[in-house]
């Protein structure tokens, strides 16, 4: 049995130590030079097992966040693309709709979707900022000195249990202005309610596709400058990286 237990400890030590596809994305140019051998679709699929919504709540692959916390921010996302499209029907909106005779006009509806889906998306990135613990393990991780690794394990601790009571307080004041303003919204429009609902689903689908094409971009600078060895190139992919993936 100790044997056994030894073994396990082994194991789940060496994949604690492994480093991770997010990572690897997140190193340095010269360490990326010397570690990243990946081709372009093996970074695309990293990029993506972290942006897409889908795969990042549901995906049984590991990562240092809570999968609990991840399926909670999932439909949390659901719950603000709700209501923002909610916010955006406006008198203009609801005449359109009377003119129509309640028929859903989708090209009239882009624009609101667009607007509702940029603006969830922003939300949920403050959120997440609160809710994943995955930046505080690779800080950790990357610490050298064997000195400081307990006193600054105690101290990112601390931190994140900070951060984790801010993020179910903050997620409990917001979801609960969410219903409130959507029990209100469809108590007064009944009539409205289809169209709300097309118009979420719509946004849903949207940040389920979209990924798919714009996570495509940083990969076109990072793996040639890996190959060429260009740190400027290497520093805009990252750009790239941070801000459209």
């Amino acid at each position: 049995m100790k044997f056994k237990s030894y073994d396990i400890n082994i194991k789940y030590i060496k994949e604690l130590l492994e480093l991770k596809d997010f990572e690897i994305n997140s190193m340095e140019f010269e360490d990326a030079f010397k570690l990243d051998n990946r081709n372009y679709f093996q970074y695309y699929i990293s990029l993506l097992k972290y942006n897409h919504p889908l795969m990042f709540a549901f995906g049984t692959y590991n990562d240092y966040n809570s999968r609990m916390i991840k399926i909670f921010l999932f439909f949390f996302s659901f719950s603000s693309d709700l209501t923002i499209n909610a916010l955006f029907f406006n008198d203009d909106t609801m005449h359109k709709i009377y003119k129509d005779r309640g028929k859903f006009d989708l090209l009239f509806q882009i624009p609101q979707i667009l607007y509702s889906t940029l603006i969830s998306r922003f939300i949920d990135t403050l959120i997440k900022t609160l809710a994943l613990s995955q930046d505080n393990i690779i800080e950790l991780k990357k610490e050298k000195r064997k000195n400081y690794i307990k006193k600054k394990y105690l101290r990112i601790l601390k931190n994140f249990r900070i951060k984790t009571i801010f993020f179910f307080i903050i997620s409990f004041i917001i979801l609960s202005c969410f219903w409130y303003y959507v029990t209100c919204f469809c108590g007064i429009y009944v009539n409205t309610q289809t169209h709300l609902i097309k118009d979420c689903i719509i946004s849903l689908l949207t940040s389920f596709i979209y990924p798919f094409g714009i996570i495509l971009i940083p990969g076109l600078f990072r793996i040639p400058a890996l190959r060429m060895k260009n740190p400027c190139l290497y520093k805009f992919s990252s750009f790239l990286e941070n801000y459209l993936a």
